[in-house]
């Protein structure tokens, strides 16, 4: 597994690079915004939700603060798939952010 900070990421988007980010947070938190582009996957539904997800494609795993980030991507390692934690989390995210509809939030 590698480690990347939120600046960097957003350095890589802002210079054209697809990036594959993969939001752990609960839908509360998702709620509040999102790095463009992310998919939004809570921690707790990546075991049956991993199908959504192409192995052969390197993803980057962000929570709050990079704690659920990392076990989110040293599962995801265990399952075959090259990954990446955002190591500070949207707490360093200064990008900009896109709003998500989740459920109780419409």
């Amino acid at each position: 597994m590698q480690h990347i900070t939120a600046e960097k990421v957003q350095h890589l988007l802002e210079e054209g690079e697809t990036l594959h980010v993969v939001d752990v947070r609960e839908d509360f938190e998702v709620a509040h915004g999102m790095i463009p582009e992310a998919i939004h996957i809570p921690l707790g539904e990546l075991p049956y939700r991993i199908s959504e997800l192409d192995q052969r494609v390197p993803y980057i795993f962000v929570c709050k603060a990079g704690v659920r980030s990392y076990n989110a991507a040293t599962y995801m390692e265990s399952m075959g798939f090259e990954t990446t934690n955002l190591s500070d989390g949207m707490l360093g995210w200064l990008g900009p952010l896109t709003l998500l509809e989740v459920e109780g939030n419409k």
